[in-house]
């Protein structure tokens, strides 16, 4: 709630900022760093082939929000920003942002843009970010565990008693080996991996545009029991309860998991630097089949008060040009524009084209208190799942962080 004090905050320094007719030749970019792969690439090749110069600003992932907000505050933010796709509602709300609802409906390939990153773009029926990058949540197996444990080292599970059966016949190898991974403290972890099971199955997280929780849901209670036994049976190794998200990837890049729900970006991590994991790449499946992701990546926004539509159009393009999305799958981002995806990670590992197919049933619930209810350390989501995983009352921590997280809503709205 203290952030967005300070973006609102924003809004009012933002209003009294010159604009010029023109857009800017020059403008400035921030970019968070888990976008230091891919994100200087792509600017270098805009700023060779167009008038328009970016200047680009990489910012730490731990920083970004707090900065972006102060700056903003104070009148010193960048014109532009790639920004947590998660964190657009509460600066749209704030003033922030300038609106791009025009920009964004002239695009003639506006519908095969991220469902999830326009979505959270949205507020108040206005589009005020657009996809930069992507992520999406994928289920990894371990080919060579498998095949020692006596299972088809081709084959991955299709729900959740699938893989629980082979988790615990890779357990049963002993010794340091573990039949599933996953950090056990950390929201955002369990966020992105632990909501789509609970989608695939036909539950939800927020509804009603996001003023209303729905945990304490039959599916929530399914999922949870899931993982509740898992860690019962001795599948997950007990290092998972505290782990932050220090060891996310980690984990399964020891080559003793057999399983391990987490993003496409471990992918292209594992066939670089751990080329003797054999491994494959499925989606998360509900209790019974289907399959969801959670969509994480950036989005882009315009600081409002800017007369930059102009040249955020210009780099906008480029981005989403086969040569634009081409650089950014390269880089290890999944394409965010669908009809040409396929085409822009063609030359790579093609375990990329299930998590390509993944982000395009991506979803993320859109609040602007997204941090307060998930993210936080301290939030209802987080301490839920912690207590609900490992402790001895379930049903009791699962109502109390559905009162929780439907107060801190009501309070925003």
């Amino acid at each position: 709630m203290k952030l967005l004090k300070i973006m609102t905050l924003a809004a009012t320094a933002l209003g009294v900022l010159s604009t010029c007719a023109l857009a800017q030749e020059k403008v400035t970019m921030w970019s968070r760093s888990t976008s230091e792969a891919f994100m200087p690439a792509l600017i270098k090749a805009f700023n060779a082939s167009h008038e328009t110069q970016i200047e680009l600003q990489i910012v730490p992932s731990s920083e970004m929000v707090q900065k972006y907000a102060t700056a903003a505050a104070g009148g010193s933010a960048p014109d532009f920003v790639s920004l947590d796709l998660v964190y657009a509602p509460a600066f749209a709300k704030s003033g922030a942002l300038e609106d791009l609802t025009d920009l964004a409906k002239s695009l003639p390939y506006f519908d095969q843009l991220s469902k999830a990153h326009v979505g959270t773009g949205t507020y108040d029926g206005r589009i005020y970010a657009l996809p930069m990058s992507a992520d999406a949540s994928v289920l990894l197996w371990n080919k060579r565990l498998f095949k020692q444990a006596g299972l088809d080292p081709e084959k991955g599970p299709t729900n959740w008693s699938e893989i629980e059966e082979a988790a615990g016949k890779v357990n049963a190898l002993g010794g340091d080996v573990h039949g599933f991974y996953f950090s056990g403290a950390c929201g955002g972890c369990n966020a992105f991996t632990f909501m789509p099971l609970i989608w695939a199955s036909g539950g939800d997280i927020l509804v009603d545009d996001g003023k209303r929780a729905t945990i304490d849901t039959p599916q929530m209670h399914e999922a949870i029991n899931f993982y509740r036994n898992l860690v019962a049976k001795g599948l997950v190794p007990e290092s998972a309860k505290t782990d932050s998200g220090k060891n996310f990837f980690g984990g399964f890049a020891t080559d003793k998991i057999g399983l391990s729900p987490i993003g496409a970006f471990a992918i292209g991590n594992l066939v670089k630097n751990y080329p003797t994991v054999e491994f494959g790449v499925t989606f998360i499946p509900g209790k019974n089949g289907g399959k969801a992701s959670f969509a994480g990546g950036d989005n882009f926004v315009v600081t409002a008060g800017r007369d930059n539509t102009k040249a955020a159009k210009e780099f906008l393009e480029f981005v989403y040009s086969i040569e634009g999305q081409t650089l950014l799958a390269k880089g290890g981002s999944l394409p965010t524009r669908a009809d040409i995806a396929a085409e822009a990670i063609k030359s790579l590992d093609e375990r990329y084209q299930i998590a390509t197919e993944a982000m395009k049933i991506g979803r993320t619930p859109s609040s602007p208190v997204y941090n307060d209810i998930i993210n936080s350390s301290t939030g209802p989501w987080k301490q839920m799942l912690n207590e609900a995983f490992f402790g001895d009352d379930a049903r009791g921590s699962v109502a109390k962080a559905q009162a929780a997280m439907q107060s801190i809503l009501d309070s925003s709205n």
